[in-house]
């Protein structure tokens, strides 16, 4: 003869003898309500969540450009650097940049201004 089991008299979970929820289940199950939207909101909206996502993206595109052009940019003052080193100092380099910060000419040269 099997045992019949009487669900009636198994205590439910978050459940009183009156039925009803008391003050503190409520506020438990409440504030437990209250941390689950929080991360949801924040998984969301928050600063690294899937609105942030599309922000960030475009933003690493633009920095990922800026980047290209500052290295460009890099590599040009690094070759002339390399141009101004005075153990080899480049010739044409450096008698440019005499001429127009002391403005200095050879005496068979002629200026021409133009406007």
């Amino acid at each position: 003869m099997k045992r019949r089991v009487n669900y009636d008299s198994v205590p439910l979970m978050a459940k009183s003898d009156t039925g009803f929820l008391t003050r503190s289940e409520k506020s438990s199950q409440f504030l437990g309500l209250g941390f689950l939207l929080l991360l949801g909101g924040m998984a969301l909206a928050g600063p690294s969540g899937l609105l942030a996502w599309g922000e960030n993206t475009a933003l690493l595109k633009e920095r990922k450009g800026q980047i290209a052009v500052l290295e460009a940019e890099r590599d040009r003052l690094k070759n002339r650097v390399d141009l101004l080193d005075p153990r080899h100092a480049d010739r044409d380099l450096s008698g440019e940049l005499v001429r127009s910060k002391l403005n200095m000419l050879h005496p068979d040269e002629v200026v021409i201004l133009l406007d």
